[in-house]
């Protein structure tokens, strides 16, 4: 029994070749499987009226020679060669219908191994009068026919394949536009537009293709017009606090000294923060910032950010890499993540340099799972899973974000087996 089920747990499933999957490969398959049908209903039709009409001029032909032999019987005139009284080679039912129901009949049957029509007619004394002809001719004619059918055939089948897979290639070349498109719009491309020619003239009949990529265009307008204004509205707002914020820092500092002045600076500095936060986004999303890219080596850069949030946190260089990169923008990079770990997470943090990737770990309960499947959003919050504790994260992680786009890296969230949020920072080397 044991060799039995490793037997089944050995075999593989089926699987199609990748290209079936595709609309090409399908309409390639559904082309070549119709047109095989088709061809073989057209031919078995054909060989099936034609074979019937030859055998029945071949048949005719016998009972008319059987009239003229049975005439020339009656009168003791010779028979010739291809007429016989009880031929031994006669098949079993022609004798059986002459004998037993004295009727004439017909059969196409194999003599001297070519086939050959009979017919016969029953006379006196319980004998068989019997004709056979030679049905070569007409069976090569057949068999001829069939040649043609399927040469035909596979001829019409192969011209139908490739008018058809051209037709589709059109389609399926605009689909892949499309599909191309709409993946530049998910990167944050929001000027791409797939610009169909027939989508762009409303006065003539749309195909499926034309549609869908008017709708992707109508779709990417619409959604860049909203994403144009919300920038506007997030920068517009932020420069309106600036100064009101301004007057607020300043008649902070006038208050007397005090737990409530204390408390009071605090708020507006919070607030300031938060307003630099804003601008810094509303610049990223409308792609205004410019890295200002030089080499730099990664060990000091890593520890010098470290130590300008303030925290304690361990720097470990395993090894240390020259990148060519935007130093203030990095370091605000780091700055952004060392500070959500330590304010999200448990100690220890550390950051750790091992080449052009750069780690920072801490040991609290890790990233919330729609951070691992989205990325970071802004202001997202949601309910722990103990205690009702509320998790989430500000705007540090989506500017951290932002600029390490900028910067042409790759920023990956992840939790460790053991507990804890990595993130994971990747710098293009020096070139």
């Amino acid at each position: 029994m044991s060799g039995l089920r490793n037997t089944r747990r050995l075999r593989a499933p089926l699987r199609l070749p990748a290209w079936t999957r595709t609309l090409y490969g399908k309409s390639a398959v559904f082309i070549t499987v119709m047109c095989c049908l088709l061809a073989a209903l057209l031919g078995i039709l054909v060989h099936a009226l034609v074979g019937r009409q030859s055998a029945d001029r071949a048949r005719n032909m016998a009972l008319d020679e059987l009239d003229r032999v049975v005439t020339s019987y009656v009168a003791g005139e010779p028979l010739g060669p291809d007429a016989a009284v009880d031929p031994p080679d006669l098949p079993a039912p022609l004798r059986a219908m002459a004998v037993r129901r004295q009727e004439r009949g017909t059969a196409l049957a194999d003599h001297d191994g070519r086939p050959t029509m009979w017919a016969t007619a029953p006379v006196d004394g319980g004998r068989v009068l019997a004709v056979r002809l030679d049905y070569s001719g007409r069976a090569a004619g057949l068999r001829g026919l069939d040649r043609a059918i399927i040469g035909s055939s596979a001829a019409a089948i192969g011209a139908t394949l490739v008018v058809g897979l051209i037709a589709v290639s059109r389609v399926t070349r605009r689909l892949h536009r499309t599909a191309q498109v709409a993946r530049r719009i998910s990167t944050g491309d929001l000027d791409a537009r797939v610009h169909d020619p027939r989508a762009e003239r409303p006065g003539h009949a749309q195909d499926e293709p034309a549609a869908v990529a008017a709708a992707l265009d109508a779709m990417a307008a619409t959604l860049q017009g909203k994403l144009h204004s919300e920038q506007r509205f997030t920068a517009d707002v932020s420069h309106e606090l600036r100064t009101p914020l301004a007057g607020l820092h300043a008649a902070a500092e006038l208050l007397p000294p005090g737990r409530p002045t204390d408390m009071v600076r605090d708020r507006v500095q919070t607030m300031r923060r938060l307003t630099e936060d804003l601008l810094e986004i509303s610049r990223l999303d409308a792609q205004v910032e410019q890295a200002d890219l030089d080499v730099q080596q990664l060990g000091p850069l890593a520890e010098r950010a470290v130590r300008a949030t303030g925290t304690t946190t361990e720097v470990r260089v395993v090894r240390d890499a020259s990148v060519e990169t935007d130093r203030r923008r990095l370091e605000r990079v780091l700055g952004n993540l060392v500070a959500n770990a330590h304010k999200h997470g448990s100690p220890p943090v550390v950051v750790t340099v091992d080449g052009p990737v750069i780690t920072v770990r801490d040991h609290g309960d890790g990233y919330p799972t729609y951070l691992l499947d989205q990325g970071p959003q802004r202001f997202r919050t949601q309910s722990g899973t103990s205690g009702g504790k509320r998790t989430g994260h500000g705007l540090g992680l989506t500017i951290a974000a932002g600029q390490t786009h900028l910067l042409g890296a790759t920023l990956h969230f992840s939790n460790a087996p053991d507990g804890g949020a990595v993130a994971t920072l990747t710098l293009p080397t020096e070139l």
